[in-house]
């Protein structure tokens, strides 16, 4: 008798797309909660971007993610830059707007809500970023284990922790990008690659820098 995760070869199952679709969904909303500056072009520019993507990547790839091939590969990699992009972008305009004394941001709670939503924002994006980089993606993951991986989970370092073939899904990498976020280092994943390390260090010094000028001027105003 076999599992779903564990077919009749043997071989664990892909990683399904539900999850991180799920999540390009969330990334599309945070541009129509926040103000429209925070957003380049339109509010709506990137979001029907990223919404085009994901479903030519649900046509070209459906179900579980486990077709190679240069058209899939390309898709992802550009959802995961329009993402990249809005983030980006609504950092940098928070950053200038705080610095620089905007009277948009002059309203203690308006401001703790952007700055959440932007921060959030952010983690999605390298959740992303980590989930489609380390090891090649998801689907060589999938079909061409490293030995050696980019970010080494728990369960890579102690193989006793997990079940036979267990590799890191989308969920895995959100859960990294929020624990870098908030411990501004690396927690119980070590990244080993450089590209690895440099992005983990941009994520800590960009949650830093956000977190911190929200905060003194949200309790600035407030005082």
């Amino acid at each position: 008798m076999t599992s779903e995760n564990s077919p009749a070869d043997g071989r664990p199952r892909a990683e399904r797309r539900w999850t991180a679709s799920a999540f390009v969904l969330v990334s599309m909303a945070v541009p129509f909660l926040l103000p429209a500056r925070y957003s380049p072009g339109t509010d709506w520019l990137l979001p029907t971007i990223e919404g085009l993507v994901l479903v030519a990547l649900v046509i070209v790839d459906p179900g579980r993610i486990d077709r190679p091939g240069r058209r899939a590969r390309a898709l992802s990699l550009a959802l995961v830059a329009a993402i990249a992009v809005g983030a980006a972008w609504g950092a940098g305009r928070l950053v200038w707007d705080l610095l620089h004394g905007n009277p948009q941001t002059t309203v203690a709670t308006e401001l703790l809500i952007s700055g959440a939503l932007v921060w959030i924002q952010t983690i999605i994006a390298f959740a992303f970023l980590y989930w489609e980089l380390d090891n090649g993606g998801p689907v060589t993951r999938h079909l061409h284990p490293r030995t050696h991986p980019d970010l080494a989970f728990p369960q890579q370092l102690d193989p006793s922790l997990a079940a036979p073939g267990w590799r890191p899904v989308f969920f895995d990498y959100l859960y990294l990008a929020l624990t870098n976020a908030t411990a501004f280092s690396p927690t119980d994943v070590m990244p080993l690659a450089r590209w690895a390390k440099l992005a983990m260090a941009i994520q800590s010094l960009l949650s830093i820098v956000i977190l911190s000028l929200v905060v003194a001027n949200a309790v600035n105003l407030l005082g």
